[in-house]
């Protein structure tokens, strides 16, 4: 799997409540244009056209756990999976985690792939995010 990216904004963001980990909408968004360390909200991503089993804004990821262990907190979050369906999805290289709940989609981290994905018609991506380590640790 990709190494995960924070951006910069989602510590201050995270200290100052913009997000609520336990309770808001994350989701997952694909993009074809790099995403930059300073990006703060959705509005800052190139996200790939909708079609073919993509839908704008992404899917969110439902919460498996967010809590704290010994003063480790962590949030893992289910793996997301696209289909696509009647068609191939549009290539991407970035996969952007954002707050969906937040006004403005205030950002979190971004995958990159390496190179870029196609999802052809009738097949599968599976973001299978991190059910070990979590999404995000805080200590």
């Amino acid at each position: 799997m990709a190494a995960f990216n924070k951006f910069d904004q989602f510590g201050q963001d995270a200290m100052h409540k913009v997000h609520h980990l336990g309770a808001d909408d994350i989701a997952v968004m694909l993009s074809n244009v790099a995403p930059v360390r300073t990006n703060k909200v959705k509005a800052d991503i190139t996200e790939i056209a909708p079609g073919n089993g993509y839908t704008a804004g992404g899917i969110i990821a439902n919460r498996v756990s967010s809590g704290q262990t010994s003063g480790l907190y962590k949030l893992v979050l289910s793996p997301v999976q696209w289909t696509a369906n009647s068609g191939s999805i549009a290539t991407f290289q970035y996969s952007i985690i954002y707050n969906k709940t937040t006004a403005a989609g205030n950002l979190i981290g971004w995958y990159d792939y390496g190179a870029p994905v196609i999802i052809t018609n009738g097949n599968n991506f599976l973001e299978n995010l991190d059910q070990v380590n979590g999404l995000i640790q805080f200590q």
